[in-house]
């Protein structure tokens, strides 16, 4: 009786870690860097999408936003090639070997 106890209490904790580091995953961090259009800037895409550039010691990252696109008010501002600096607030994911960011704020750095 006392193996089956402990197998559940083992159980329990191990179900307890996985959702705190599942928790952590899904923690919402701000990107500062250069916005840009990944079609008209980067050149990287078939479609007008929002990414942003950031600098990670000498490496440059591109963060594609997980969004609308060229729909998304804050686009306009860079389609057409122009850069910016800013932050993004969102949920940093990868997959395929590339970054991507869900964001819930952007703002453009003022002049």
């Amino acid at each position: 009786m006392n193996g089956a106890k402990s197998t559940s209490v083992g159980l329990a904790l191990l179900v307890v870690v996985v959702a705190g580091l599942r928790a952590q995953e899904k923690k919402e961090t701000t990107l500062r860097g250069t916005i840009v259009c990944a079609m008209c800037a980067l050149k990287e895409t078939q479609k007008c999408e929002t990414a942003i550039q950031v600098k990670d010691g000498t490496k440059l990252v591109t963060y594609y936003f997980l969004d609308k696109g060229e729909a998304e008010s804050y686009h306009d501002a860079i389609c057409g090639g122009e850069r910016k600096e800013g932050t993004v607030t969102g949920t940093i994911s990868a997959k395929d070997g590339k970054q991507y960011i869900a964001p819930k704020k952007v703002e453009y750095a003022k002049k």
